[in-house]
């Protein structure tokens, strides 16, 4: 993403003190309202984590009621599917990629930025100075395709140290202590007592849970 977003995520700055006054009118002809200008681009909104949802709901009723699809024309939260696994089962939940963001793609003029900026839970445009700053296009090319691409991640309940069982495979209903977690292979190692000797088993993370 572009430096001025990786910044703000990386250094936890608050983005409310970011909110951007609203553009100045562009002087000269203004853009034709036909939904193919080449003004339109991606710009960041800010809003409370955990609320990019509500935000987008209530963002798309504005657009509808206000009669600006014209100017603005899609809203998209960047997600990636994480799949959790709790005492052996699998749940397949979505989880946003950039907590606390939500992209517009939109005509920025006095009319759409009140649109957005006055959507209730919004705190602000991310920008560099007065002005919302656009993600160039490869930027906004990266994030739909990390989106589309990606596979889902793992999320997994116990940790290194925990006592799990095993519930499925040759060694079901052993007890034993997690000695590794591999996310990326998608694997758990865990020692079990067989035959009085210490034995490491790699297991799928769906064969074993909390004991």
């Amino acid at each position: 993403m572009s430096d001025f977003l990786n910044d703000d995520l990386s250094d936890g700055k608050d983005l409310t003190e970011n909110a951007t006054p609203a553009p100045q009118e562009a002087q000269g002809s203004q853009p034709e309202d036909d939904g193919s200008n080449d003004n339109r681009n991606w710009y960041v909104i800010h809003c409370y984590s955990g609320y990019e949802n509500k935000v987008r709901k209530n963002l798309e009723q504005r657009i509808e009621t206000m009669g600006m699809k014209n100017k603005i024309f899609e809203v998209v939260i960047p997600t990636q599917e994480e799949i959790e696994v709790r005492d052996g089962k699998r749940r397949t939940v979505e989880r946003h990629v950039f907590p606390g963001y939500v992209l517009v793609n939109m005509i920025l003029e006095e009319d759409s930025w009140f649109v957005v900026r006055n959507t209730p839970g919004v705190t602000g445009f991310v920008g560099m100075g007065d002005e919302p700053t656009p993600l160039r296009s490869e930027e906004m090319a990266g994030i739909l395709r990390r989106m589309e691409n990606e596979a889902p991640t793992y999320k997994v309940t116990y940790k290194q140290g925990d006592r799990v069982r095993i519930v499925d495979g040759p060694f079901n209903d052993f007890r034993g202590i997690v000695d590794e977690i591999n996310m990326e292979r998608s694997k758990i190692r865990v020692m079990v007592n067989f035959f009085g000797r210490e034995t490491p088993v790699e297991l799928d993370f769906l064969q074993v849970e909390k004991a």
